[in-house]
């Protein structure tokens, strides 16, 4: 994934297209990451004005989505009126030549109007899950996961989450490396998983947030032992349901799934980064057996350990 089209519509949200611009379109090649080509399309190639009176240069034309590696959706706020019937084309004629599409927040409306979502799951911004049902009976719409992927298409919830998507699609093309690389220039977390909440249900929670990334911080550094609730929650000098529920409360996650996406994390970093055995990585990542391992990263990645090592190690 080099060559990336974005799609600038008629109502794109500055936002999103920052996003869009940040992750793909910034030279980081000084970290180790590879160069992309980010190709703005708009129809005729005509100027777009972005909400909050920016006027963006586009250098292609739509036809240009079907050859790229990725197409990106931004949104736009509130949702966009229907997609033209020139977006509506363009957007068949990529996905029917294969080219994988992520839409950001509202732009799922416009995957939607193509027709490219009936009978899939997609999810967008909280708010707007309802309209987007309403608009498009045929579409799964889910409310609350952070970004949704089913085949060849991807959406996100609103603002913030469109980050966590690019970042993702950078880390299944190039790795967990380089996505972490992107991250710490952005100051952003190098992941949050899709099916973590949009939204979390109190702004301020006990313990407050620098105790609890005390308790994040030390279970990072022992991803190799068991680690249960009832430990973590001991060293938060909480009782384990009390920690388990204001962990939810504070990072939309439940402890355990945290500790899972941390360790499989890890082994991704371990497997492209060192020459250490498949086995010896079970064993720091917290996996235990080359077994298990291979059973989650199956279920989590699709591929096998030494078939990522293959794919990215050299990388």
């Amino acid at each position: 994934m080099r060559t990336v089209a974005v799609l600038l519509h008629h109502a794109v949200r500055l936002f999103d297209y920052g996003v869009i611009h940040e992750v793909f379109g910034v030279d980081r090649s000084d970290d180790g990451v590879p160069r992309f080509d980010l190709r703005r399309c708009s129809p005729g190639r005509r100027p777009v004005t972005l909400a909050g009176g920016v006027t963006l240069s586009a250098d292609h034309g739509l036809s240009a989505l079907t050859e790229a590696d990725l197409v990106l959706v931004p949104g736009a706020e509130p949702a966009p009126p229907a997609a033209t019937e020139s977006e509506r084309r363009a957007l068949r004629a990529a996905h029917d030549a294969g080219v994988p599409i992520a839409a950001l927040c509202s732009g799922a409306f416009l995957l939607a109007d193509a027709g490219l979502l009936d009978g899939r799951r997609a999810t967008t911004h909280w708010r707007l899950v309802d309209d987007l049902a309403d608009r498009h009976p045929s579409v799964a719409v889910a409310n609350g996961p952070l970004w949704v992927h089913d085949g060849p298409l991807w959406t996100s919830a609103g603002t913030a989450a469109g980050i966590d998507l690019c970042l993702h699609l950078v880390r299944e093309a190039h790795g967990a490396t380089v996505a972490a690389a992107i991250a710490r220039r952005m100051v952003t977390p190098p992941h949050r998983d899709g099916d973590q909440a949009q939204y979390l249900p109190r702004v301020v929670v006990e313990p407050l947030p620098d105790e609890l990334a005390a308790v994040l911080s030390w279970a990072r550094e022992h991803l190799d032992r068991p680690l249960t609730v009832t430990e973590l929650a001991r060293r938060a000098h909480q009782s384990p349901r009390t920690f388990a529920r204001r962990f939810v409360e504070t990072t939309g996650t439940t402890p355990l799934r945290w500790l899972h996406h941390q360790r499989v994390q890890l082994a991704q970093e371990l497997l492209e980064s060192s020459d250490l055995t498949v086995e010896e990585v079970a064993r720091r990542a917290g996996f235990g057996t080359t077994a298990v391992l291979r059973r989650h990263f199956g279920r989590d990645l699709g591929t096998t350990p030494t078939a990522y090592r293959t794919r990215f190690a050299a990388a």
